[in-house]
């Protein structure tokens, strides 16, 4: 009796084997039952009834996604090669499967598209320096573009921008001129600060008629001081040669 039932065993075991998924943690399944959406199920041990049901695994992790480099024209018409990079995750598992053929694909082309539109209104400085507003626009549009299959953009960033050698060597000239434009700047402002101090300065020896004098005293010092030095000093009145023009004129 058993060989007659031998085959039939066989076939029950094979299909309570192929009856038994296991769903991880990080993973849905999407159950269809001839051919319509019945649910979700996981994580964990579930049964599917092999030929009536099939089933689709879609993992709800957040993804990190590459987009890769786009050659770009900005709006002052420089043309730019920039990448960036998308994370999201699904939160509806059922439209991620039933409204789009392929989620992670259709995201894809999606982030790349909407890259090249939006760093395509902005200038170059505007584009150097206003990344974080680029960052959420491109996370705003990516968003409302991909939630129709069930996705959530949380982060887009814009990761490198490459200019054309040309206009590297352009931008380090115009930065050099910066420099040196701001250095004069300092200069001449570092000048007429002395030039005030140093009025202010004369105009209290002036007052002070002994002041000069001991100024006079204290230079001599700091010439005399000196290792190896010699030094000699023939002291004369402040006024000497004033005096001394004013009886010639």
């Amino acid at each position: 009796m058993l060989p007659a039932f031998l085959p039939f065993i066989i076939l029950i075991v094979i299909l309570l084997f192929n009856m038994i998924k296991i769903i991880t943690q990080y993973q849905r399944a999407v159950i269809f039952t001839l051919g319509k959406y019945t649910g979700e199920k996981g994580p964990g041990l579930i049964l599917v009834i092999p030929i009536l049901q099939r089933m689709k695994r879609v993992d709800v992790r957040t993804i990190t996604m590459d987009i890769p480099s786009q050659d770009i024209i900005s709006r002052d018409n420089v043309t730019l090669k920039v990448n960036g990079v998308v994370y999201f995750r699904v939160e509806d598992t059922a439209k991620a499967i039933i409204e789009v053929e392929n989620y992670l694909l259709a995201t894809e082309q999606i982030a790349q598209t909407t890259l090249r539109s939006v760093i395509g209104q902005f200038e170059l400085d505007e584009i150097l320096t206003q990344r974080e507003l680029i960052n959420q626009k491109l996370q705003a549009i990516i968003d409302e573009q991909t939630e129709p299959w069930g996705i959530k953009v949380s982060l887009v960033e814009v990761k490198a921008i490459d200019l054309p050698n040309e206009m590297q060597r352009a931008m380090a000239k115009q930065a050099e001129a910066e420099r040196n434009k701001r250095a004069k700047v300092i200069s001449a402002e570092g000048e007429l600060e002395a030039s005030i101090k140093l009025a202010q300065a004369a105009e209290i020896l002036g007052k002070q008629k002994n002041a000069i004098t001991l100024r006079y005293l204290d230079t001599m010092k700091e010439i005399s001081v000196g290792e190896g030095r010699s030094t000699t000093f023939f002291p004369l009145p402040v006024d000497f040669l004033g005096k001394i023009v004013e009886k010639l004129g």
